[in-house]
């Protein structure tokens, strides 16, 4: 029992709500109401204990508000229903307690199976009630009276209690269970109805009633039994909803934006409130009751959601109204008019507005009652100056803190502050919600306010400080909020200085102290420190003055205006002089330091952000400018970046052991890494600062040398050293005098790590080249050509010379911090550090973003606005560009005519021709969209028909033709593909991305031969794989090249590098000056017209062209039949031809002439090609033309893009058309990039199409701080954007990848997906041979007592699974299943790792098994696949990153034949997000079925069962598999049922 008056203030308007009392007052009034209602209550409670056949008297106490009644009515009920008063209730209790107490524990379970209404939420309505107790008022568990009355030993009634309420406790238990977390466990009744009370005792007692933090967990359990989408937005009433049911929603809301999930569909539901009335009630809550700080938390958490998902339209709707115009209406009247001064078109429509409000006025002043609030107190215009207020007072609770620290009671206040400032930073880094915001922020000095706080001195406000700088670069960022448009630095300097001129005038005419100021040129008050030390001369009143009444910077009553320092600081804060956004990131340094690797605001190493936020720029749906875009995305990949250097920093320091001799007071080793070599003191040596360019400030170069020996390191390890490349970096570490690394620390954070090995300084180095002695041991650079053949000598010591190339920015940042001793840094370095080529390539992208912004814009203007996130989506679709191709040459597109018909269902196709040709050609005409008129009912396209050239006379012979019969929806792809503008193709798993692709570059360079495109992917084998199509179809191998490292792996017999093909025309330039020499004698001129390719030039003009012409002109007027074989001028070059050449028949002798002379001409035209690569001399200049000019197609992959940007532009590359294939797995900036690869010519960019390929619901692309993942939102793709923002798509439709039972698991998420008719064909029909099912999720139990591990920080591992999975393998192969066509994949690289140790230990040398094709993670495997698929899914208590339903996605769509899932059934059956998927996969048992007499190859069809045999679990598994080894090698017996069956009695 507890005391009435410890009860919390909810409870008691809980209470008093039940019982239809008015809930508001202070706490004392509740108590005293609820005193005299407990009161009536007990006596009634006395006077209705009745025998057992009196079933209406139920206490008044756990009866409905409707149904609780005083006791006078009770009263009056019992005479008017008995026609006598009671009895004694002491009498009654005695006669019938036992009855009594048996009808009321029905009661209980009735009324609980009634209240409740969610399953594993308890209901405390039921179960409890309040009573008077020794003069007490104590809530008492009715169960607990039940007990006490019937005299139970304390023992019996806890046990009976327990087994009883295992989830209806009473406050008492319900408070112990909470403390320990059983609450959330405990076997809970199914709740089925709703009641709004389980709502207040879910919120009161299972998450805090916002007195504390509520925890992540029991927020979770409450969202994965779905109590949102099932009861608590179903049952909402905006009217009578109350206030913890509006803070649940939020929370729950909050809970699923932190797991990346989709909370505003919920809001979608017919039939349901709409979210505009629930928005309402959330900005309204703190009118109905007084909330704390972490309610006002919640709420701001929510809004800050809210605020980030405008592309959902409920949302949009109803929130874009709020930072509407009437926003305005709270400005103070000297702003006001400053505003609307700025913009005609504002004054239009703020005296509209007024109108609009006077008309309103007048009209409810005439009715009668109408009520009608004005217009500055209406809540859509005061909810963000509530915000503000909340924000202000919150300070003030910080204020009232200890001078020597903020107490922890003040954390929510901190954590409040930190999230206000997320917030209005969000409003103003988006266009929509920035233009009338920042005017009302500007309007209350909030940004002034919150940097004369005192938490932004203090140190548990380094977060909140940095949060503030972060809002005052957007607040103060230079651009025009209403028409969007970014101003340039000389229009940001003229208005600066207008600003300050006319400031200068003011003071000049009022101020006599200022006239210093006033004649002061403007570049002289441009500081902070000037305008300080000029206004200081003031008064506090004068201050006051000017301010408030002549500038109006500030309201005359607002309660800040009395502190001199603050107006002093409004002044300053509006007239210093800022750094454009140019200038910042030319001042970045693009290696990290030591201040970003040890600061955990900034670079968090804790997996998630849970309860706070982070002092980072979001990538938006929308960026306020070009360069606000490049530099949000420079500051998140640099400290992405940061967060992999500094894990790696850690880890060599782990390994070389720092520590400090006590003899010589220096810092040694006492261990070695294979990344890392010491520095001997002296070996680095900063050789040339170059002067620093004209405008700035840091050095042009600085370079330094740095000595290292490696004869103490292994052949192997020194081998690696000396391939360190050109433009690799290297990191230098500065291991200082605090080393503590031999003591015990309880922080085990990396930054922590760092602090105790003595880490002082880190320095990143770009190498110029590696030297031993004299000579340079390495000197290429990735991808790039050598400009001659020289042989680079090899090392003849152990001794090496790095030159390396300092980052200017950061040493001119240390020469100041040190007052210009720069070997305070620079000779304290004493450990190198390299990283693998791989993960080496940041520096290249922060280059290139440095560039671009340095460079302006260089993206086409068309695309520009889709780029930010504005304008029409559909504006830049094909579609809907101006400049549209009516024709399109499709090529080998199409098999055959009934195949083109069905491509274009709804449209005429007319043939304008005939060809008989086995496999024709087609040109498709589009009509113009005027041509469309609306009485038309069919669209009409023109169809030509044509033979292919006939490639048998060209030398390198007929290319491959299409064979893939490609459905409409890709028909309608590689149509939007050649026109112009933006295109994007969804593509789920199977549909023939790739060959969608291939096929629109065919097209593309058919349709328009003269132009260039790029091909980018995020991987090498992505590439090849696309290269490899690409390079069977119809386009000349001399127009393709691939560049980058993967080229080895190409699978081709043609070399398509920049080596290989200067190699190839210049190969192929000798065999066709050898054609042309033996034409040359075969029309008797000389040979030597074919030693050069300008004798070749001009032999075509003098003796091919011209015998030629005369040919022709002697064919047109001839009519004798063997004119052509009589006159044909070649016959000579073409006798090794099967003779006769003609046949005597004019027509057909004329069109093989035809194609004679289309060989030649075509030689000589190819021979032209090869004329730049005889004149160029030099390789390097070979493959730059090859690059620039010849190629036609040029692949890479966004890495290489990126590095060889600068290179690009230097030599001028162009293209027309940009293919990204599975761009959904790229990150936004390495989308970007390859957009801006090429200068702008005249500042029009030649760009003219974009095609992005992809799958926005599989894997995005790889973020391994997952702090920046989830709250940074980093990992979203330029493509997942932009299909965020409506831009039209085209979804593939069709998959033929897996069987159709197989892609039912995922095609779920895909609209429409259907499967190809070959998945019905062939091998499909076929089952899988020795299994019951062709997939089946297979349900793995504790394995020796043991589920999911974690021996490292998220590193996962299931031995169990394991063990089945390797059992299963081997079982398949003792099949006869080949290895190559068996993958295992598990969702952890702890379980990958896990399962390679089981493969190699057992199976790997085997002679019998073998290892698999691939043993990997979801995460590697993606974007491959194989015939039959083992998948681990590892985790047995909760269900991880698994939850993420792109992984599932990306899981399940793997395998082509076969897929058997190894997981805990318990765990996953209940997941919400993953119910579509397993509902499928769990329709089969969960117990592995096998059918081991079969072998592989399989005959059995599908639909033929057989009687299976169940395996129980891996030991069972192991044992299939020794028997079957025994009957393999021992005996060679076929395989018999009965000896598992034997097996399985045993067990």
């Amino acid at each position: 029992m507890v005391d009435i008056k410890n009860l919390t203030v909810a409870r008691l308007r809980y209470e008093l709500k039940r019982r239809g009392l008015p809930t508001d007052g202070l706490k004392a009034t509740l108590i005293q109401r609820f005193t005299a209602v407990i009161e009536e209550e007990t006596a009634a409670s006395l006077a209705s204990d009745v025998p057992d056949t009196c079933r209406d008297t139920i206490s008044p106490a756990r009866c409905s508000p409707t149904r609780a009644t005083s006791a006078a009515a009770l009263s009056s009920d019992w005479s008017k229903n008995r026609g006598a008063k009671p009895e004694n209730p002491k009498t009654l209790l005695k006669a019938g307690k036992v009855t009594r107490l048996r009808r009321e524990h029905n009661d209980i379970e009735h009324d609980c199976r009634e209240l409740a209404c969610a399953e594993n939420l308890p209901s405390n309505d039921s179960d409890e009630h309040v009573e008077r107790v020794d003069g007490e008022f104590r809530v008492m568990n009715r169960e607990q009276q039940n007990f006490e009355e019937l005299g139970c030993p304390k023992r019996n009634r806890e046990s009976l209690q327990i087994t009883h309420l295992a989830g209806y406790s009473g406050i008492e238990n319900l408070t112990e269970n909470i403390s320990d977390g059983s609450w959330w466990t405990n076997t809970r009744p199914k709740f089925e109805c709703w009641n709004e009370n389980t709502v207040m005792d879910i919120y009161s007692y299972g998450l805090g009633a916002g007195k504390e933090s509520p925890c992540v967990q029991r927020i979770r359990q409450v969202e994965n039994d779905r109590y949102f989408e099932k009861f608590l937005w179903p049952n909402f009433d905006a009217g009578k909803a109350s206030a913890e049911h509006v803070l649940l929603i939020m929370m729950i809301v909050n809970e699923k934006c932190r797991e990346s999930l989709d909370p505003w569909a919920t809001f979608h539901t017919p039939g349901s409130e709409n979210f505009a009335s629930f928005f309402h009630r959330v900005i309204t809550l703190q009118t109905c009751r007084d909330l704390t700080l972490i309610e006002k938390g919640t709420r701001l958490v929510f809004l800050i959601h809210a605020f980030q998902s405008l592309e959902d339209r409920n949302v949009r709707m109803t929130l874009l109204p709020l930072v509407s115009l009437t926003l305005w209406a709270n400005l103070s009247p000297g702003r006001l008019q400053l505003e609307l001064s700025k913009n005609s078109q504002l004054q239009k429509h703020w005296r509209h507005l007024m109108k609009k409000e006077a008309r309103a006025c007048n009209k409810a002043t005439k009715s009668d009652g109408a009520d009608l609030l004005p217009l500055h107190t209406r809540i859509e215009v005061t909810w963000l100056s509530m915000l503000i207020s909340d924000f202000l007072e919150s300070h003030l609770r910080i204020n009232n803190a200890e001078h020597n620290g903020i107490d922890r009671e003040y954390s929510p206040a901190i954590r409040f502050c930190e999230r206000f400032m997320e917030f209005v930073i969000d409003l103003l880094s988006q266009l929509p919600t920035r233009r009338f915001v920042r005017a009302v922020l500007d309007d209350q000095q909030v940004l002034v306010k919150a940097r004369m706080s005192p938490l932004f001195a203090q140190s548990e406000g380094r977060l909140y400080r940095r949060l503030v700088d972060l809002f005052m670069f957007y607040q103060n960022l230079e651009f025009d909020d209403h028409t969007g448009l970014p101003m340039r630095e000389n229009e940001i300097a003229a208005a600066h200085y207008g600003k300050v001129r006319q400031f200068q005038r003011l003071c000049f005419k009022h101020y006599e102290k200022l006239h210093s100021l006033s004649l002061s040129q403007c570049g002289a008050i441009e500081s902070r420190e000037d305008l300080s030390r000029h206004l200081s001369a003031l008064s506090a009143n004068e201050l006051h003055c000017l301010v408030t009444e002549q500038l109006k910077m500030i309201r005359p009553d607002d309660p800040w205006a009395s502190d001199a320092t603050f107006l002093l600081e409004v002044i300053v804060s509006a007239f210093q002089r800022r750094q454009s956004l140019r200038q910042i990131i030319n001042q970045l340094p693009l290696y990290p330091n030591e201040e970003v690797l040890m600061d955990e605001s900034m670079v968090p190493s804790v997996s998630s952000v849970a309860e706070g936020c982070l002092a980072l720029p979001k990538l938006n749906l929308q960026f306020l400018s070009y360069h606000d875009y490049l530099l949000r995305n420079f500051k998140l990949f640099r400290l992405e970046s940061t967060h992999e250097v500094r894990e790696e920093i850690a880890d060599v320091l782990r390994r070389m052991g720092p520590y400090m001799d006590g003899d010589t007071g220096k810092v040694k080793f006492s261990g070695w890494a294979r990344m890392a070599l010491p520095i001997a003191s002296g070996s680095l040596v900063v050789v040339e600062v170059q002067k620093p360019n004209i405008g700035e400030a840091k050095p042009a170069r600085v370079i330094c040398e740095v000595k290292l020996d490696l004869k103490s390191l292994r052949a192997g390890v020194q081998s690696e050293w000396d391939q360190i490349k050109k433009k690799d970096v290297l990191f230098m570490l500065a291991v200082g005098q605090n080393v503590t690394a031999n003591e015990d620390h309880d922080d085990d954070s990396t930054s922590s790590v760092l602090q105790h090995r003595g880490l002082n300084f880190v320095r990143g180095a770009e190498v110029i080249e590696l030297r031993c002695a004299s000579d340079r041991v390495n000197d290429h650079v990735n991808g790039s050509v050598s400009s001659s053949f020289d042989i680079v000598p090899e090392a003849r010591n152990s001794e090496r010379t790095l030159v390396l190339s300092l980052d200017a920015a950061q040493y001119h940042l240390d020469v100041i911090r040190f007052g210009g001793n720069s070997d305070v840094v620079y000779g304290a370095l004493n450990v190198i550090m390299r990283r693998k080529p791989k993960e080496n390539n940041f520096k290249s992208v922060l280059e290139c973003i440095s560039d671009l912004m340095n460079d302006g814009c260089a993206i086409p203007s068309w695309l520009h606005d889709t780029i930010l996130g504005y304008g029409d989506p559909r504006n830049e679709h094909s579609d809907a560009m101006p400049s549209q191709l009516r024709t399109i040459d499709y090529k080998d597109t199409f098999l055959d005519t009934d195949h083109l018909k069905e491509s274009f269902p709804g449209r005429e196709v007319v043939f304008t021709s005939s060809c008989q040709t086995e496999r024709p050609a087609f040109r498709v005409t589009f009509p113009l969209k005027p041509e469309l008129s609306s009485d038309a009912k069919t669209e009409k396209l023109f169809v030509e028909p044509y033979e292919p050239i006939d490639r048998r006379f060209y030398l390198e012979g007929r290319p491959m033709v299409n064979e893939i019969r490609f459905t409409p929806t890709q028909v309608d792809a590689i149509c939007a593909g050649v026109q112009q503008g933006l295109t994007l193709i969804v593509g789920p798993p199977g549909t023939g991305k790739t060959d969608t692709a291939a096929q629109i570059l065919q097209c593309l360079y058919h349709t328009e031969p003269s132009q260039r495109t790029l091909v980018i992917t995020h991987s090498n084998s992505a590439l090849n794989d696309l290269f490899q199509k690409l390079s069977m179809k119809d386009i000349p191998g001399r127009y393709l090249l691939r560049l980058g490292q993967g080229e080895l792996d190409l699978e081709t017999h043609v070399d398509f590098s920049r080596v290989g093909r200067v190699n190839a025309m210049l190969n192929r330039r000798l065999e066709l000056l050898a054609e042309i020499e033996r034409l040359a004698i075969s029309l008797g001129v000389s040979e030597d017209m074919a030693y050069t390719c300008e004798a070749a030039s001009h032999f075509w003009l003098l003796h091919v062209l011209s015998r030629w012409e005369k040919f022709e002109t002697e064919a047109s007027n001839a009519s004798d039949p063997n004119l052509v074989s009589d006159r044909f001028p070649f016959k000579a070059y073409f006798s090794d031809m099967p003779q006769p050449l003609f046949q005597g028949e004019f027509t057909s002798d004329m069109s093989k002439a035809l194609g004679f002379m289309r060989h030649i001409r075509d030689m000589f035209s190819e021979l032209e090609e090869c004329r730049a690569f005889e004149l160029l001399k030099n390789i390097g200049n070979r493959s730059n033309y090859l690059l620039t000019k010849q190629a036609k197609v040029i692949a890479m992959t966004c890495t290489h893009a990126a590095i060889k940007r600068r290179d690009f532009i230097r030599l001028g590359f162009e293209y027309d058309s940009l293919i990204i294939e599975e761009s959904a797995q790229i990150l936004e900036i390495e989308t970007f990039i390859p957009m801006a690869l090429q200068k702008a010519e005249s500042g029009i960019s030649r760009l003219k199409r974009v095609i992005l390929i992809g799958d926005h619901h599989q894997l995005p692309p790889v973020v391994k701080n997952s702090a920046f993942q989830k709250y940074c939102k980093m990992d979203q793709s330029m493509f997942t954007r932009l299909i965020r923002l409506g831009v039209p798509c085209i979804q593939l439709n069709a998959q033929g990848r897996a069987r159709p039972e197989l892609a039912k698991l995922y095609s779920w998420k895909y609209r429409n997906l259907g499967d190809l008719p070959c998945t019905a064909r062939g091998m499909y029909e076929l089952a899988n041979p020795g299994f019951a099912h062709e997939f089946q999720f297979v349900n793995v139990d504790d394995y020796r007592g043991s589920g999911e591990t974690e021996p490292t920080p998220h590193f996962y591992q299931n031995i169990g699974e394991a063990e089945y999975i390797v059992s299963v393998y081997q079982y398949m192969r003792l099949l006869g299943y080949p290895a190559s066509k068996i993958a295992i994949i598990a969702t952890y690289r702890g379980q990958k790792h896990l399962i390679r140790d089981i493969v190699a230990r057992r199976c790997a040398h085997h002679p019998l098994f073998g290892a698999p094709s691939r043993v990997t993670t979801v995460d590697k495997f993606q974007g491959q696949q194989n015939e039959y698929v083992l998948l681990s899914l590892v985790r047995t208590r909760r269900i991880g990153h698994m939850r993420d339903i792109r992984r599932l996605i990306v899981a399940l769509s793997r395998a082509r034949l076969g897929l058997y899932v190894f997981g805990r059934e318990a765990l996953f059956r209940r997941s919400v997000e993953l119910s579509p998927s397993f509902q499928h996969l769990l329709k089969f048992p969960t117990k592995l079925a096998l059918v081991p007499t079969e072998a592989f190859p399989g005959a059995r069809q599908k639909a033929e069962k057989r009687i299976p045999y169940l395996v129980e679990d891996p030991v069972a598994m192991g044992r299939v598999v020794n028997q079957l080894v025994w009957q393999s090698v021992e005996q060679s017996q076929p395989f018999k049922i009965d000896v598992f069956n034997e097996m399985t009695e045993k067990k």
